[in-house]
C-alpha cells in the first residue's frame, strides 16, 4: 500500500487505540467485499485500510512506524527517513508524532477478530474454508486452517493430550479442556498456515463419540446397571462400571429405582465432577426353569400387584 496509514484511516497521529479501532472498523464495515460485491473500488479501500490497520493497530509496528524503522507495508526501512539523523520519522513528523497514548490504550489487536465481529461472524465461523486470516485473503496474516477430532466421553474428564493431522501433513498435540462438550471449538493461535505478517490459527472442533454405556445429563452422567431379582429383594453387591473402571455398590433390600454415585460424573471446567446415576433394571435368568415359574404362578394368584414407575 502506497500512503500514510493514518490517513487511510482518517485518524490524526495522536489517535489513541479505541479511536483506531472505531475507525477501522466503521471504514471496514463501509467497503468489505461481502457488501459490496463487484464493486472493485470498495475491495481496493478495504485492502488499503486493512493493510493500514495491519501497522496503526498493532502496538509494536505503530511504533516501529512512527519511528521510521518499517514502511507502511510493514518491511524494515532505514532510520531517521524524512527526519535526518535526529530520529525523526516519516511523513516529515519529528520523532514520528507518535503520541504514548497510541501505545499505552487497550491490547495488542487481532485484525480478524475485528472483522469477524463487524461481519457478525464469531472465530468458530470466521476461518470457513480455510481462507484465513479469514476474508477473501486481504489480511497480511496465513489462512487458518480448520479441523474435527473426535474424542471419547472420558476424554472430557480427564482432559489428555491428543494427536492430529491436519491436510498439510502437520501433526500437533492438542490438550483436551476438562469439561469439553460436543461442538466446542478450540482455538490453537500461531499453529495455522505461514504468512507474511505470522502465521494464522488453527480452529479444532471437538465430537464426542456415543457411550455405550453412560448418557449425558448436564454434569452428570447416567446409567442402566442390571440387577439380579435376589439381589434386588435381598440387597447385595453388584459391580459397576465407571468411567475410572469398575466398583463394587450395595444394592438396598428392596432394590429402589436407582443408585448414585457421588463423584463418578463428568467434570467442569475446573475438573469438578458431577455424580453417576445407575437405574437399576431387574434382570430375568437367561432360562425361566419350572421351580421358578410355578413360584411366580402363586404369588400371581395369591399376592398380586401393578408394578409402577417409582
Amino acid at each position: 500500500m502506497a500512503g500514510d496509514p493514518y490517513q487511510e484511516l482518517g485518524v490524526t497521529r495522536g489517535a489513541s487505540a479505541d479511536e483506531v479501532r472505531k475507525a477501522f472498523r466503521k471504514l471496514a464495515k463501509k467497503h468489505h467485499p461481502d457488501t459490496n460485491p463487484g464493486d472493485k473500488a470498495s475491495e481496493e479501500k478495504f485492502k488499503r485500510v486493512s493493510a493500514a490497520f495491519d501497522i496503526v493497530g498493532d502496538p509494536d509496528k505503530r511504533k516501529k512506524f512512527d519511528a521510521g524503522e518499517i514502511d507502511a507495508d510493514g518491511r524494515e526501512t532505514s532510520r531517521g527517513f524524512g527526519g535526518g539523523g535526529g530520529g525523526g520519522g516519516p511523513w516529515g513528523q519529528p520523532g514520528g508524532g507518535w503520541s504514548p497514548r497510541g501505545q499505552a490504550e487497550g491490547p495488542d489487536v487481532d485484525l480478524n477478530d475485528i472483522l469477524s465481529e463487524i461481519l457478525g461472524r464469531s472465530a468458530r465461523g470466521g476461518a470457513q474454508g480455510g481462507q484465513g486470516g479469514g476474508f477473501g485473503g486481504f489480511s497480511q496474516r496465513g489462512a487458518d486452517v480448520r479441523a474435527k477430532l473426535e474424542i471419547d466421553l472420558e476424554d472430557t474428564i480427564h482432559g489428555p493430550k491428543k494427536r492430529i493431522a491436519f491436510s498439510d501433513g502437520r501433526t500437533i498435540d492438542v490438550s483436551i479442556p476438562k469439561g469439553a462438550e460436543e461442538g466446542q471449538t478450540l482455538r490453537l493461535k500461531g499453529q495455522g498456515s505461514p504468512g507474511r505478517a505470522g502465521p494464522g490459527d488453527a480452529f479444532i472442533e471437538l465430537t464426542i463419540r456415543p457411550h455405550s454405556i453412560f448418557r449425558r445429563e448436564g454434569d452428570n452422567l447416567v446409567m442402566d446397571l442390571p440387577v439380579s431379582i435376589p439381589d434386588a429383594i435381598l440387597g447385595g453387591k453388584v459391580q459397576a462400571p465407571t468411567p475410572d473402571g469398575p466398583v463394587n455398590v450395595s444394592v438396598p433390600k428392596g432394590g429402589g429405582s436407582s443408585l448414585r454415585l457421588k463423584g463418578r460424573g463428568l467434570s467442569d471446567a475446573k475438573g469438578k465432577r458431577g455424580d453417576l446415576l445407575a437405574r437399576i433394571v431387574l434382570m430375568l435368568p437367561e432360562a425361566i426353569d419350572p421351580e421358578l415359574e410355578a413360584f411366580a404362578e402363586t404369588w400371581r394368584a395369591e399376592r398380586p400387584y401393578t408394578a409402577r414407575r417409582r
